[in-house]
């Protein structure tokens, strides 16, 4: 097996050579091709470094009626809280520097996850950044009934493998600048 820490180093330098003017105005274009339920709850993140940014891409699914939320790292080793967010509403900074809504905003849980990630393959598998964080709400929401998980990329992030363990949790699909990448059923 790739040592995944190695291959977190590499896909993360190799994310930094991607980012293009337009990228998010591009995975805006495909909110239609989601084909997301009447007014399921989305949740989305706050783009951390040089993430694939999905703000965009969640305004256009505002646009066309359902409510959004956030991701809040509650505890280590814990699933993420999803919260109510809006455009507009304040953000608060996670000691990991990451932002999230507002502790008093509602907690919601949502059908639809917009994931953020390192590397990804054809097959679903994510590359993360580590902590366990998706692969822990993913189990625990799949648990729980069903969720549509969707990492948010650039087309240059696939990898023809990615590492996939036991508490791995697979993609339902990738969305890009190219479109939508579908896994499975």
């Amino acid at each position: 097996m790739t040592d995944k820490t190695e291959l977190r180093r590499k896909a993360e330098a190799h994310r930094k050579t991607l980012a293009t003017p337009g990228h998010a105005a591009a995975l805006a274009a495909y909110a239609d091709a989601l084909e997301i339920a009447p007014e399921a709850v989305v949740a989305g993140y706050a783009a951390f470094r040089d993430e694939a940014d999905p703000r965009l891409l969640l305004l256009a699914l505002a646009a066309r009626g359902h409510p959004l939320a956030l991701p809040a790292m509650i505890g280590k080793a814990q699933p993420l809280r999803f919260q109510r967010w809006c455009e507009g509403d304040a953000l608060v900074m996670h000691p990991y520097g990451v932002a999230e809504p507002h502790p008093d905003s509602a907690v919601v849980v949502p059908s639809v996850l917009l994931v953020p990630l390192l590397a990804f393959d054809a097959q679903g598998s994510r590359l993360g950044y580590g902590g366990g964080y998706y692969d822990r709400t993913l189990a625990a929401l799949r648990t729980a009934g069903r969720v549509c998980a969707i990492g948010i990329a650039y087309a240059g992030q696939e990898l023809p493998a990615v590492p996939h363990g036991a508490h791995d949790e697979r993609l339902d699909g990738v969305l890009t600048e190219n479109g939508l990448m579908q896994f499975g059923s």
